[in-house]
């Protein structure tokens, strides 16, 4: 008489619960809309199962047993936090004051997520959000958890349990510190000419570094990797320290002194940006506005 008993019985806890409270089994039924039969079978089921009397009758009039006492006494605790469960599993639902969860990659945290949350508030400010930011394998875990709605994310998952669509490009820049010999090159560079640089790269694992390495063997080159880190602006910082060179994305900082951003002319480096949702899984009219909101707006910009 355990989890699986328990899960069993719920239905009937609300019926034991009001026949409990009315203390006749005939007003606890037009109480909750029930035949009185029904009622009582439901109760001698209830009894039969716990393998104990709940009420001593007296004609239709019903008194708790010791026993009936302290079922009462959880019966009312779970149905008050079932209760409670409703109201805010009902409240996370309402199309303008409900909760979103949105993940997103860390680099889209610094300007590109802010300012479309700021837009999006405009015609719905009432919205709660709980926000997850982190690498792509995060994002995509949460997902699958149910722990976000909704994921900004690159790249794009081939997975059957979740659906992707492209929503912008983000481009990446050769990063160098403003003395190096690239940095007077504003019109771009091939990213072959930085094949001799040290490479300031994000850390193994993550689909950035993954990315990025892919477009050095396009333009010939393994690059060598003098620092890693998982932070782009951390990566920012040791260009700006002239510490080595990176690919760094567009969205994640203002420009400063110390760096220069350069366009690559060869290959093209741009990633795809997308909003990916687990494909079977229902979105509340909040989470429905919000997905809406973000295929009509760029993701990129200023």
């Amino acid at each position: 008489m355990d989890g699986p008993w328990a899960l069993a019985v719920a239905p009937r806890l609300a019926q034991f619960v009001a026949v409990a409270r009315a203390e006749h089994m005939t007003h606890a039924a037009e109480e909750i809309g029930v035949p009185q039969s029904t009622l009582s079978r439901s109760i001698a089921r209830l009894e039969a199962d716990l393998g104990v009397g709940l009420f001593v009758r007296s004609g239709r009039t019903v008194r708790l047993t010791r026993e009936g006492r302290t079922l009462l006494r959880h019966a009312e605790r779970a149905l008050g936090e079932l209760t409670a469960a409703g109201r805010e599993i009902h409240g996370d639902a309402d199309e303008l004051h409900g909760r979103i969860g949105l993940a997103f990659l860390t680099t889209l945290g610094v300007a590109a997520v802010p300012r479309l949350l700021r837009d999006f508030r405009a015609t719905h400010p009432d919205v709660r959000f709980t926000l997850v930011q982190g690498p792509h394998p995060l994002l995509l875990e949460r997902l699958r958890s149910g722990d976000a709605d909704l994921a900004l994310t690159s790249p794009l998952p081939d997975e059957p349990g979740l659906l992707a669509e492209p929503l912008d490009e983000e481009e990446l820049r050769l990063a160098v510190p403003a003395d190096h010999p690239l940095a007077t090159r504003r019109e771009g560079v091939a990213l072959a000419e930085a094949a001799r640089e040290p490479f300031i790269g994000f850390q193994r694992g993550l689909g950035m570094r993954g990315t990025v390495d892919a477009w050095c063997r396009e333009a010939g080159f393994v690059p060598r990797v003098a620092f890693e880190s998982g932070d782009a602006e951390t990566l920012r910082g040791l260009v700006g320290a002239g510490l080595g060179v990176g690919l760094l994305p567009m969205s994640v900082h203002p420009a400063t002194p110390e760096v220069v951003e350069l366009p690559v002319t060869t290959p093209r480096t741009t990633r795809t940006i997308g909003l990916v949702r687990v494909r079977d899984r229902r979105l509340t009219p909040p989470v429905q506005a919000l997905e809406t909101f973000l295929r009509h707006r760029p993701l990129i910009g200023t």
